[in-house]
């Protein structure tokens, strides 16, 4: 595969389709999800035309547009997993700077 063919293939991968998900309707209301969608890609060739090349895309669910009544609303995506990670990290912060205070009033 030719490096130009590659990077078209790229460009194809990292497209305004992938960021908005097709709307649907229910109960009167119009529904848009939304991603957020992240690339790139590189390659390169020789002078004797040998090469290669690769592209990567990482998408991950930002939302929802909710159109009702001619008024549009976001409603974010929840990434339960970050929060519990956050907090699990607070938590480990917060033990080991009172753990800190005991033994320094020992």
């Amino acid at each position: 595969m030719k490096v130009d063919e590659m990077m078209k293939g790229t460009q194809d991968a990292i497209t305004v389709g992938r960021v908005y998900g097709e709307a649907f309707e229910r109960e009167g209301a119009t529904f848009i999800p939304v991603a957020n969608v992240s690339g790139g890609g590189g390659g390169g060739a020789d002078e004797t035309g040998n090469g290669g090349g690769g592209f990567g895309v990482m998408a991950s669910p930002a939302g929802m547009y909710v159109i009702r009544g001619g008024d549009a609303t976001w409603k974010p995506a929840v990434n339960v997993n970050r929060i519990v990670m956050g907090a699990q990290i607070v938590a480990i912060v917060a033990l080991l700077a009172v753990r800190s205070i005991f033994k320094s009033r020992k």
